[in-house]
């Protein structure tokens, strides 16, 4: 009977989804790894961010005026081109690879690292070592969010110690009190400018890596 017909046709396809093999579940733990990577990189940047907004108005009034004059906007000096520079073309940066734009990020917070490690040590307030080592904390993390980003998505980590240098950067020290507090200005400025370019590449990367997807499994019992 049609009834029957019916009944029988919907009893074989339960059948059939019970007994579908399981998805690979390395391939399925990779992708919400890489999703949750990203998503959680993202999440770091922006509140970096923020939280650098805070330092640096408390380093720049540390630092004293003009530094700390809101229309103090002083032409970079070879001194500071030695600090990573975020002042690249956008399209030209938005047409790297995601490898290339990761691997610029991850060395280019390693070395802004180091500066900052040198001025926690250098900075005469308490209240201010402790935000610096603070944010100094917050950064390294990011760092190694990086690299995680980077290895759920199969890149390579740059060349270089499995981690973030340590030591200091080498470079001279500045001839007079002026031109060290302008180092310490471009540092603020360009860790401002990367933080603000990096959440938008990592906004941009977790459109690309499809979210994790919930599976309903059906799961044959006494059938």
């Amino acid at each position: 009977s049609p009834a029957g017909d019916s009944w029988g046709i919907f009893t074989f396809l339960c059948a059939a989804l019970c007994n579908l093999p399981a998805l690979p579940a390395l391939n399925c733990s990779e992708e919400l790894g890489a999703g949750q990577s990203i998503q959680q990189t993202y999440d770091l940047t922006r509140y970096l961010e923020h939280q650098l907004r805070t330092l640096a108005g408390t380093y720049l009034n540390y630092l004293g005026p003009p530094f700390n004059e809101p229309d103090f906007n002083p032409p970079r000096l070879a001194r500071a081109e030695r600090v990573p520079s975020a002042t690249v073309d956008l399209d030209l940066w938005r047409g790297l690879t995601d490898n290339a734009r990761l691997a610029a990020n991850y060395r280019a917070y390693s070395r802004l690292l180091c500066y900052l490690r040198v001025l926690d040590g250098q900075v005469g307030t308490a209240e201010l070592r402790h935000r610096l080592a603070h944010f100094c904390a917050s950064l390294q993390g990011l760092v190694l969010s990086i690299g995680g980003v980077m290895s759920s998505l199969g890149y390579p980590l740059p060349a270089g110690p499995a981690g973030p240098p340590a030591g200091p950067p080498e470079a001279p020290p500045a001839p007079n009190d002026f031109l060290k507090k302008m180092d310490d200005f471009w540092l603020l400025k360009e860790l401002q400018t990367w933080l603000w370019r990096s959440a938008k590449d990592f906004n941009r990367l977790k459109k690309k890596v499809p979210p994790a997807v919930v599976t309903l499994r059906l799961e044959a019992r006494g059938f």
